[in-house]
C-alpha cells in the first residue's frame, strides 16, 4: 500500500504554510523534481476507490484569477493576454490562449481517463469585446476546475501553468510530459483496479451518465432564465437612466416661455427644477440596478456556468471512455478472432512451418494487447467511478448558488426601495397650486386617474 500510495495521487492533502512553494519565477527544473518528490500524506482508510473530499475542500485548494491585458497589436493581429494569478502559488504570470490550449493537451495526455474540462472556442477574426469577456471567463472557470481537482492539483504540468514566467512556457509543459506515460502506466493501481470496481460497475456507470445528462440539461434551463434576469436588470438600469435624463432634459430646457402663459410661469418653472431635481434618484436606482444585474452575472450566472462546465467535462469524459479504450478494446478482440481463425485455416491447410509461426507470434502479442486493452477498460471504469463521486461532491454548490441569488433579490429590492421611499416626498414638489401653494399629491383612484 505504502508503494501505491507514493505513486498515484488520488488523494487530497493540506500544505502547511511552510510547505507552500515559491511564487513567480521558478525553475522548471525545480519545478519536475520538486513535483517528483514523495508527498508527505495521510493514508487513506478503507477501499481506495472512494473519495473523502467536500465541495469546502476543493475550493479552498486554489483560487485563480485570469484577467484581460492590454492588447498588443502585432502587424495584422491583435493579441490578447491573460494574467494569471494564483493564490495558492503566490504567482501571476501572463499567458495567450494558446497556452491553455498546450496545457489542456497535456492534461488530456497523462489524465485521459479524467474529467479534463473544455476550453472555449479560438476566434481568430472578429473578437469584438464581448467574446474577449466571455472567453475570458470561460478560461478563468476551466483553471479553477483544473487548479481544484484532488488529481490535477498536485500535478506539475499545473503548477509549471499557474508559476512558470518564462516565455517557453508551451515547451516547457511538454517537456514535463515527454516520456512520462499517461495516468494507467503510472499508477500501479492500474492493474489491479477491477479488484475495487462493484459487480455491476456497467449498470451503475449507465445510470451515473443518465443522471448526468439530466441534472446538466436542468440546470442548462436554470442558468438560461439566470442570464435573462441578470440581463433584464441591467436593462432596467439602462432604462431608468435614460428616464432621468429626459426629466433633467425637460427640467433644463430654455425655451422662453409664451407670453399668454405668462400667469403660470411660476409653476412651470417650479415644475421643472423639481423634474431636474428627481433626475439625481433616478440615476441612483439606475446604479442599484446595474450593480444587482451585474452582481447575479457573478455571483449566480458565473457559478452556473462552472457547474455545467464541470458537468459537461464528465459527459466528455464518458464518450472518450466509449469512444476510445472500450471501442479500441471491442476492435483488438474482433482482431484476434480474425487472427485466430487465420491460424486455424493455415494449420488445416498444411502451411510452412514458419508462417505457423508468425501467425502464432503475432496472436501471443495480440492477446497481449486485448489483455492491457482491458486493464485500461477497468481503469478507466475505476476513475469513472471516482469521478462521479466528485461532480457528486460540487452537487451542494447549487444551494450556494441559490443563496447567492436570493440574497442578491433581497439586497437589490432593499436599496431600490429605500430609493424609492426617499423620491416619494419630493414628488410634492410637482403639485403647486395657482399662488404657488404646495399641495400633497392626491391617492390615484381605482382606474389610477386622479381627479385633479
Amino acid at each position: 500500500w505504502l508503494h501505491f500510495l507514493s505513486s498515484c495521487s488520488h488523494w487530497s492533502f493540506a500544505l502547511s504554510p511552510a510547505d507552500q512553494p515559491t511564487p513567480q519565477a521558478i525553475e522548471p527544473q525545480a519545478i519536475v523534481q520538486q513535483a517528483a518528490a514523495p508527498s508527505r500524506m495521510q493514508m487513506p482508510q478503507g477501499n481506495p476507490l472512494l473519495l473523502s473530499h467536500t465541495l469546502q475542500e476543493l475550493l479552498a485548494r486554489d483560487t485563480v484569477q485570469v484577467e484581460l491585458i492590454p492588447e498588443k497589436k502585432g502587424l495584422f493581429l491583435k493579441h490578447v493576454e491573460y494574467e494569471v494569478s494564483s493564490q495558492r502559488f503566490k504567482s501571476s504570470v501572463y499567458r495567450r490562449y494558446n497556452d491553455f490550449v498546450v496545457f489542456q493537451e497535456m492534461l488530456l495526455h497523462k489524465f485521459p481517463y479524467r474529467m479534463v474540462p473544455a476550453l472555449p472556442p479560438k476566434r481568430m477574426l472578429g473578437a469584438d469585446r464581448e467574446f474577449i469577456e466571455a472567453r475570458r471567463r470561460a478560461l478563468k472557470r476551466f483553471v479553477n476546475l483544473v487548479a481544484r481537482h484532488p488529481l490535477f492539483s498536485e500535478d506539475v504540468v499545473l503548477k509549471l501553468f499557474l508559476s512558470f514566467s518564462g516565455s517557453d512556457v508551451q515547451n516547457k509543459l511538454k517537456e514535463s510530459a515527454q516520456c512520462v506515460g499517461d495516468e494507467f502506466m503510472n499508477c500501479k493501481l492500474a492493474t489491479r483496479a477491477k479488484d475495487f470496481l462493484p459487480a455491476d460497475i456497467q449498470a451503475q456507470f449507465a445510470i451515473s451518465r443518465e443522471l448526468i445528462r439530466n441534472i446538466y440539461n436542468s440546470f442548462h434551463k436554470l442558468r438560461d432564465r439566470a442570464e435573462r434576469i441578470a440581463s433584464r436588470a441591467i436593462d432596467n438600469a439602462a432604462d431608468l437612466l435614460i428616464f432621468g435624463k429626459e426629466l433633467s432634459a425637460i427640467g433644463s430646457d430654455t425655451t422662453p416661455l409664451p407670453s399668454w402663459a405668462a400667469l403660470n410661469s411660476s409653476t412651470w418653472g417650479s415644475l421643472k427644477q423639481a423634474l431636474k431635481g428627481l433626475s439625481v434618484e433616478f440615476a441612483l436606482l439606475a446604479d442599484k440596478a446595474a450593480q444587482q444585474g451585474k452582481q447575479e452575472e457573478n455571483d449566480v450566472v458565473e457559478k452556473l456556468n462552472l457547474f455545467l462546465d464541470l458537468l459537461q467535462s464528465y459527459k466528455d469524459l464518458c464518450e472518450r471512455h466509449e469512444k476510445g479504450v472500450l471501442h479500441k478494446h471491442q476492435r483488438a478482440l474482433h482482431k484476434y478472432s480474425l487472427m485466430k481463425r487465420q491460424m486455424m485455416s493455415a494449420a488445416a491447410q498444411n502451411r510452412e512451418p514458419e508462417s505457423v509461426e508468425q501467425l502464432e507470434s503475432r496472436i501471443v502479442e495480440q492477446e497481449n494487447a486485448i489483455q492491457t486493452m482491458e486493464l485500461r477498460n477497468y481503469f478507466s471504469l475505476y476513475c469513472l467511478h471516482q469521478e462521479t463521486q466528485l461532480i457528486h461532491v460540487y452537487l451542494p454548490l447549487t444551494s450556494h448558488i441559490l443563496r447567492a441569488f436570493v440574497n442578491s433579490q433581497i439586497q437589490g429590492h432593499k436599496e431600490m426601495s429605500k430609493v424609492w421611499n426617499d423620491l416619494r416626498p419630493k414628488l410634492s414638489c410637482l403639485f403647486a397650486g395657482p399662488h404657488s401653494a404646495l399641495t400633497p399629491p392626491c391617492s390615484p383612484p381605482e382606474d389610477g386617474l386622479c381627479p385633479h
